[in-house]
């Protein structure tokens, strides 16, 4: 069974739910299906590997650098690198 990644909600309420995820070498999210749009807001520079169903992609995440993605994304997220790596995930209700 994989290690998952360590995910603290901060904030869950009407409008948005902000979970950190840090990710120790190895651990992984789990695959999962994104229902709501959503911001990342990285607190480390890193590589994670983004795990789809018919392939992967690194994604290289830089401290302070955010990003934003839709609804309706299904993946595992794996940080196969050797330095830990970490994030706020701000999903948009």
């Amino acid at each position: 069974m994989a290690q998952l990644a360590e995910s603290k909600v901060f904030e869950d309420n009407d409008r948005v739910r902000i979970t950190e995820w840090r990710f120790a070498p190895g651990t992984e999210t789990g695959n999962h299906v994104h229902e709501l749009d959503y911001t990342v807001v990285p607190l480390l520079t890193g590589t994670l590997m983004i795990v789809y169903a018919d392939g992967e992609t690194e994604n290289n995440i830089v401290y302070g650098v955010p990003y934003f993605r839709r609804a309706g994304a299904e993946h595992n997220v794996v940080n196969r690198s050797n330095i830990a790596v970490a994030f706020m995930e701000i999903e948009i209700k």
